[in-house]
């Protein structure tokens, strides 16, 4: 199946008078004709799914977000594109190319849920894409689009956690990112007063449970960018492609030890391995692919199931995981035990230590991988690593601790031995950094990492020496410093 363009266009649009051009614009049309139930009910019907990781279904977020209105105060609207998976980049090559098609649908999704305000939410280092954004933004003011809704661009931190939707809530609150104990359509954005001012410890309203604060609408970039061409060609159209259970279309980045890295657009169900070749080129001359994983939310899928369909449900049936789509791609070079080491240095330094186990787990997981990858460790330090597997998750409020055990366990199973063979002497591995996407290197056709974050220390400071608190402990402890001195005063 070859690549397509439904909502990642091939190129930058310039301006949005270009976009209407190509037929933007008509689904906000369609909306103000046929009413928010009618947009609803086709969301639904398309069987649209969060292009985020979660692949949870848009329809049934937006109705639980209708059905616990507020009965005073309208919900919210919010963009996630706070893109920080390792390996993934389509997010921000949408707002780059097109910020009108995620906005039209940030639009239509207000009208429906019947929001006032919209929020768009990116980390503060994506300079670009926030230029784009807030010129795009004045571009649809002019243009009547957002007339009678409050609209923010938050320029939020570069924590991994950030993109983790609670958590983004907790930032466009004011707050730290640090994730909530339940879903955010229970709860909005922000009222004053509602959450404590340090760690995200809010037990969230239930059904049993009323409340008058406002819900929130989260959904990713690429799940907004959707909603334009469904409202305006209807859910048949956009099951015209993909499967049953995964209809559309998928935005996939490709990167690691492949030709060239990039992004493109396909139908959903289209082969791993066709993904890989069209967008990466196939492995790089006289090498052999190994293995690919999504981002760090998956197990890792050898290089035998690359023939899996790119499904939620395929790729989960194949042990894996289809997630953001993200793929970094590994060939026969690749020492695994310097992935392992790179994958805990990195979900262990995002921990925000709200969970105990999560953080301190973590942490063992993170100084005993990079043990094993020095070939400074014993068979004891691998049993070790498989018990902090088994507990490093316990009792987490978000996903991150479970990614770490599912990663590192699918990495024990499937190279265990080349793992195993760093405990009883060879050559040290070199670092294998999984860290996020900087930008394109449009000469070189392939990725620039993020290196500032290898110097990211688990406390979140860029400091010499860890404190080693946690970071939760350490804005609870700035926040004590503040009320006492404010006390004193």
């Amino acid at each position: 199946m070859p690549p397509v363009n439904r909502v990642l266009s091939p190129e930058a649009v310039p301006d949005l008078q270009a976009y209407i051009a190509e037929g933007g614009g008509a689904a906000i049309t369609a909306t103000r004709e046929a009413g928010g139930d009618a947009v609803l009910r086709a969301i639904e019907a398309s069987g649209l799914r969060g292009r985020g990781g979660g692949g949870f279904p848009t329809g049934v977020k937006w109705r639980a977000v209708v059905d616990n209105r507020s009965p005073s105060l309208p919900p919210t609207v919010v963009v996630n594109a706070a893109e920080g998976e390792p390996g993934s980049f389509k997010d921000r090559t949408l707002l780059q190319r097109n910020p009108y098609r995620v906005l039209e649908g940030m639009v239509v999704a207000a009208a429906t849920v019947g929001a006032t305000s919209l929020v768009v939410a990116m980390k503060g280092t994506f300079t670009e894409e926030i230029a784009r954004v807030r010129a795009a933004l004045e571009e649809v003011r002019e243009a009547g689009w957002t007339e009678g809704l409050e609209v923010a661009v938050v320029e939020g931190p570069s924590e991994y956690l950030y993109g983790e939707e609670t958590a983004l809530l907790e930032v466009i609150g004011g707050r730290a990112p640090f994730p909530r104990l339940a879903p955010p359509f229970r709860h909005g954005t922000s009222l004053a007063g509602e959450f404590s001012e340090t760690t995200a410890g809010r037990v969230m309203a239930s059904d049993s449970d009323s409340t008058a604060a406002p819900p929130a609408l989260v959904n990713n970039v690429e799940t907004f960018a959707n909603v334009a061409g469904i409202v305006a060609n209807g859910p048949d159209w956009f099951r015209e492609m993909g499967t049953e259970k995964s209809p559309g279309t998928i935005v996939c980045t490709v990167s690691g030890r492949v030709q060239r890295h990039g992004v493109a657009e396909f139908p959903m169900g289209t082969p791993l391995a066709e993904i890989i070749e069209t967008i990466g080129g196939g492995p790089e001359e006289g090498r052999e692919l190994v293995a690919a994983m999504s981002g760090v939310a998956n197990p890792l899928l050898p290089a035998a199931l690359f023939s899996t369909p790119a499904t939620y449900e395929d790729m989960q049936e194949a042990g894996a995981g289809l997630g953001a789509a993200g793929f970094i791609v590994f060939d026969d070079r690749t020492d695994f035990a310097a992935v392992a080491a790179g994958v805990s240095r990195f979900l262990a330094v995002e921990s925000c230590g709200q969970c105990t186990p999560c953080k301190q787990d973590g942490r063992a997981l993170s100084e005993l991988t990079d043990r094993i990858r020095r070939s400074e460790a014993d068979p004891p330090d691998l049993t070790a690593v498989e018990d902090h597997v088994r507990t490093v998750a316990e009792e987490a409020r978000c996903f991150l601790a479970s990614q770490h055990q599912r990663v590192l366990s699918s990495i024990l199973e499937l190279f265990g031995d080349a793992v195993a063979a760093h405990t009883t002497g060879g050559p040290a591995a070199d670092e294998d950094p999984i860290i996020p996407i900087a930008g394109f290197d449009d000469d070189g056709g392939r990725f620039v990492l993020d290196e500032k974050q290898r110097r990211k220390q688990p406390d979140w400071s860029y400091d010499e020496e860890d404190s080693g608190q946690a970071p939760a402990d350490r804005v609870n402890q700035r926040a004590g410093d503040l009320a006492g001195e404010d006390a004193d005063a």
